[in-house]
């Protein structure tokens, strides 16, 4: 032994000297009065946690055979092993400490930074007559708690007077109107009746969260229909319920005067991924954008059905919000709402990154060993993209904020703050923004819950007697009311009728149910005065149950033996919905406690459950608990991780008769706080607080004599939406109904930058309408900005005309969409190869009369408008060859003009204000130098990013990288913008020598489905072709309800290098590696292949 590790020794030694006299009076002490609440100290146990961190049982077994040794020199030998072991532990416990501590203190310095950078830079936007004392003065006003924290919105709510009549008024205004509410929970078993709780780690206390609020809510008066969007399930492993397409929770016949057919809750299931198989969710996440699609299409059909229903054939009822339930479901509202405009509602439930830094912190896996296992840095971008796109962020607890949100890029409770005082102010935020964030508690269906008279029972059998209202008398109760999962209970017991200690949870890892054995089996006390109970969801055989799971399950069955609890522990294989009420109620009947030992528990509606049936409780210091608590008074608080302090706090409230009366008293009174009904209204008053968003194009096509065009009519499913924040129409003789602040958009729209010098667009402006003024909106002062910066010349407007061209889409059945990243790497032009795939694909489908007429055909580039004219053109193309060209990796769209001129072409007005949501051209073109520039000063003549006016567009910054390998990935860039507010999406093109930066809702994958929303065109009857590699938003291409024709040999070089940074997720967490709608072909039989498949799905 290295002489350096002597004092490892001789501690060993000492314990082990310790450890043999302990063990040799235990098993006295263990038949001691009961009364002793000294526990004996196990030193060897206490030195493998206290001084390696870690509870390794093997070694704990290693110390064991190593006290049992006769033979000194044996012993030494194994000593000396054990030392060298434990060294090596205790050294990679301070290394992960260091770890650990080194990423707090890198988050911290970036989230300072980004902070005051984004004040600073809003500070020099100050208005006139206003400095930078007079916002500091208002943002100290704000109200805070004592220990100095800033009140969140719901706080302010809650103590202003003012706040309470606003609360008023919105949930007049929301009365007024018959609401359609989209929720969204992806994985887990879903379905209405016999819920399989705790089948397996996805089925759990969420899926009973959203199939009860779906119910609650479409009892609001105010709401018409509510859809709970699940995955389609149909593997013969599961119930066949789990793959009907749609099942009804409620009707909502009941309001005969307003009810429809439609009306109620309704479960409906959306096909993603292998048909046949039930997958856990972390491998959901390649199916992600194929969900989107199939939920797009059920709620533009839903609709115009609510809308024939309730307006009578009028106007559609789109929805009021969509609220995404987890990190998969919020990706999915995230991209739902941004197809369709509408707000987007987010729950987290438990969260990616406090999950991360809990397993980083146990060290027995590695970052990359934790991202293979749980996908956790998916999911975390999920949740950020999540953060980006949401209104509000409805948690169960404020430490859920604090310690939880406050982890993310995406929030910042001080950043938070200062936009909250500018709002107040009435000063702009220049496009920074943090999601505002509420605190409501999940409600409770009591319609189930039967509480006993008062609570006491100490002999006698458990069926024949209950309690009276004094809590003195026993009074019997007719043997009928016992239920059978009693008896399943029951017959573990050698005596049944001593207070039961009931814990109710899946056999997850985090659940600690190990821990709660540990503490019952050690406490000899608890053990004599109590049974315990573990509902550990269902099983039929360990083996085959999922690897956490089965491990825990394992450990229980052999602390269950090691103490020799047979006869005292009930664990029920299987047990259905309906039981659980029954089993809180024979734990009541026993004078029992429910314990929630979970390590963190983000809400435990598990303990608003017992409470309701009045059941004390013994839970987790960690999360939602401890606000449970504080509203019903009704248990003990512990530390999950201390088996003695849990031991002590259950033998207190099961021996102590008065505590257990007063907690039981208090939850009894307190549990109308959380009831749906309560639940409810305050989530539809806080969502009424909301930007409210539609989608904000009108489709009047009819002609001067009010008759609409037969042939335009067919195709068209898409009715009139008129909003009264933006009134745009397609027509040229009704220009005049477009407001000032988008009069300004068309002309943004509509501007053509050409980087060829020797080659012009021909345009020409159209009459704009009567009402243009001198006043601005903040994309026109965007746009005066960027042109006195720009050394181009003077640039030359689109036509404003009908958009007749356009209209050809909704006369359209299907799309072929090329979307070929291929550009020469010197140039940085499109390769003949593009130009030629352009060329075949046009020529095959115009010629084919079967095809021609019936389909569309669109480019989607990374090509300013100007490229992809002059490229058409000087290969013998037209723009008119194609029906829209969605340019500069989609902040911009355009229709070719029908005026007769072959270059002329017509922006989608529509498009532009509809992707202007949470974009801040100023503020990110200010900010972006500091971002880029590895010394965060503007630009120099060095600098690897240079900005590119003549590429740049008001929804579009550009910039030239000349040093692609040097520049920040795409994932990095996005995430020092998100730490100043601002949201964005970046995109790196051109073989990463370009940079876009981008509105949030922008991309070529949601142009698409604005297409669908916009001219009903269907995203499955849409051909996506690409190459083998290409720009950062590739991924997004790939993926979907589309037909995917990727092209080989098509692209040389690609951007997706510099999509993401190391250590992160990959492609194949975002889309599948093969599929039946992925097909390669190669150039050469590329017409052909479009042209199969454009026939078969006409056929079809």
């Amino acid at each position: 032994m290295a002489a350096a590790n002597e004092w490892i020794y001789g501690y060993l030694e000492a314990i082990l000297d310790t450890g043999e006299r302990i063990n040799d009076s235990r098993r006295q002490a263990d038949t001691n009065a009961a009364g002793d609440d000294k526990e004996s100290f196990k030193a060897a146990k206490y030195f493998v946690d206290e001084v390696t961190g870690f509870d390794e049982s093997s070694l704990y077994r290693t110390w064991i055979k190593a006290s049992s040794m006769r033979s000194s020199q044996e012993r030494s030998l194994r000593m000396e092993s054990l030392c060298w072991r434990i060294w090596h532990i205790a050294r990679k416990k301070r290394l992960i400490e260091w770890q650990a501590a080194h990423r707090l203190a890198q988050r911290h310095m970036e989230r300072e930074q980004g902070r005051k950078v984004a004040t600073e830079e809003m500070w020099d936007y100050l208005s006139e007559g206003e400095n930078k004392e007079t916002v500091s003065a208002l943002e100290l006003s704000i109200p805070k708690e004592a220990n100095g924290i800033p009140l969140l919105l719901a706080d302010e709510e809650q103590n202003h007077n003012n706040k309470k009549f606003d609360n008023v008024k919105a949930d007049e205004e929301v009365s007024q109107k018959r609401l359609y509410i989209v929720l969204i929970s992806l994985h887990g078993l879903v379905r209405g009746e016999n819920m399989e709780l705790g089948r397996d780690s996805d089925t759990g206390g969420q899926v009973k969260y959203v199939v009860e609020f779906a119910r609650a809510l479409a009892l609001m008066p105010e709401v018409y229909r509510v859809d709970l969007l699940t995955r389609q399930i149909c593997d013969p492993e599961v119930d066949w319920s789990y793959g009907e397409p749609t099942e009804m929770l409620s009707s909502g016949m009941n309001y005969d005067d307003e009810g429809g057919e439609s009306s109620g809750a309704y479960i409906v299931r959306i096909p993603c991924g292998p048909r046949d198989q039930y997958l856990r969710k972390e491998l959901l996440w390649p199916y992600i954008q194929e969900f989107v699609d199939g939920a797009l299409a059920h709620v533009l059909n839903m609709v115009h059905v609510l809308g024939d229903q309730i307006n009578a054939g009028g106007e559609p009822i789109w929805p009021h919000v969509i609220h995404g339930h987890y990190a998969d479901a919020g990706d999915i509202a995230a991209l739902l709402s941004g197809a369709l405009n509408i707000p987007m509602v987010l729950t987290g439930h438990s969260l990616g990154r406090n999950k991360l830094e809990q397993l980083l912190k146990q060290g027995r896996q590695s970052k990359e060993d934790i991202n293979s296992v749980y996908k956790i840095m998916r999911r975390i971008e999920a949740e950020e993209l999540s953060l980006d796109a949401a209104e509000l962020v409805i948690t169960s607890t404020k430490q859920e904020i604090d310690e939880q949100w406050g982890l993310y890029d995406g929030f910042d409770v001080k950043l938070k703050r200062v936009l909250r005082a500018r709002a107040q102010r009435g000063v702009s935020c220049h496009g920074r923004y943090m999601p505002r964030m509420v605190v409501i508690p999940p409600g409770m269906d009591f319609s189930t819950v039967v509480v006993p008279d008062a609570g006491d029972v100490v002999e006698g059998e458990v069926g024949s007697v209950a309690f009276s209202s004094d809590a003195t008398n026993v009074v019997p109760v007719s043997p009928h009311v016992e239920h059978p999962i009693w008896g399943e209970i029951m017959r573990f017991f050698t005596n049944p009728h001593k207070p039961m200690i009931l814990a109710l949870a899946r056999p997850d890892p985090k659940k600690n149910i190990t821990t709660l054995l540990k503490a019952f089996g050690e406490c000899a006390p608890l053990r004599e005065l109590a049974n315990l109970t573990l509902i550990m969801g269902n099983r039929d055989d360990i083996d085959q149950m999922s690897g956490g799971n089965g491990v825990v399950l394992t450990t229980a069955l052999k602390l269950i033996d090691k103490y020799d609890l047979y006869g005292q522990v009930a664990y029920p294989k299987h047990h259905n919905q309906s039981d659980v009420p029954e089993i809180y109620r024979l734990a009541a009947k026993t004078k029992g406690v429910f314990i929630n030992p979970a390590l963190v528990e983000p809400f435990g509606l598990t303990l608003i459950e017992a409470a309701a049936h009045g059941l004390p409780m013994v839970a987790t210091k960690n999360g939602g608990p401890v606000d449970i608590h504080k509203t019903l008074s009704n248990g003990l608080l512990v530390d999950p991780h201390d088996q003695n302090e849990i031991a002590k706090a259950l033998l207190k409230l099961v021996s102590d008769r008065n505590l257990w009366t007063l907690c039981r008293k208090n939850g009894l009174q307190n549990i109308h706080q959380y009831s749906w009904p309560e639940h409810c209204r305050t989530y539809l008053t806080r969502v009424a607080k909301c930007c409210m968003r539609q989608p904000q194009w009108q489709t009047d096509m009819s002609d001067g004599n009010g008759k609409q065009d037969d042939d335009e009519s067919q195709g068209d499913s898409l009715r009139d939406v008129q909003d009264v924040s933006l009134r745009l129409s397609v027509d040229g003789d009704k220009l005049g109904h477009i407001s000032l602040s988008n009069s300004g958009e068309l002309d943004r729209a509509s501007q053509a930058q050409n980087n060829y010098s020797d080659g012009e667009i021909s345009v020409s402006r159209g009459e704009r309408g009567k009402h243009e003024s001198g006043k601005h909106s903040q994309s026109d002062r965007q746009l005066e900005s960027m042109n006195e910066n720009s050394s181009i010349c003077a640039h030359k407007p689109v036509t404003t005309g009908p958009l007749s061209k356009a209209n050809m889409l909704k006369r359209r059945r299907r799309l072929m969409v090329i979307a070929i990243d291929s550009y020469d790497p010197s140039s940085q032009k499109p390769t003949a190869t593009l130009v030629k795939i352009l060329q075949d694909i046009v020529k095959t489908i115009r010629r084919e009369a079967s095809v021609g007429f019936s389909t569309g055909v669109i480019i989607a580039s990374a090509l300013s408008v100007s490229e992809i004219v002059m490229t058409l053109t000087s290969n013998g193309l037209s723009p008119h060859d194609f029906d829209a060209l969605v340019c500069s990796s989609g902040s911009e769209v355009y229709y070719p003009a029908d005026s007769g001129i072959e270059t002329e072409l017509q922006a989608d007005a529509d498009y532009q204000s509809h992707i202007d949501y949470r974009w801040g051209y100023n503020g990110l073109h200010k900010t972006m130098p500091r971002i880029i520039s590895p010394n965060g000063e503007t630009e120099t003549k060095n600098s690897i990013f240079v900005h590119d006016e003549n590429m740049c567009n008001p929804h579009c910054l550009a910039y030239r990288v000349t040093e692609p390998d040097a520049g920040l990935p795409a994932d990095q860039l996005r995430q020092r913008l998100r730490m100043r507010g601002l949201r964005t999406h970046v995109i790196y093109t051109h073989n990463g020598s370009r940079l876009h930066v981008l509105p949030l809702l922008a991309s070529r994958s949601q142009a698409l489905r604005y297409f669908f929303a916009r001219w009903n065109m269907d995203v499955a009857n849409m051909f996506v072709v690409v190459g083998e590699t290409g720009d950062t938003d590739y991924e997004e291409l790939l993926s979907g309800t589309h037909k995917t024709i990727i092209v080989k040999d098509a692209v040389q070089v690609g951007s997706e290098s510099k999509l993401r940074g190391p250590s992160n997720y990959d492609r194949s967490d975002v889309t599948p590696s093969e599929g039946p709608n992925v097909t390669t072909v190669n150039i050469s039989s590329l017409s052909d292949r479009c042209l199969l498949d454009l026939s078969t799905q006409l056929k079809g």
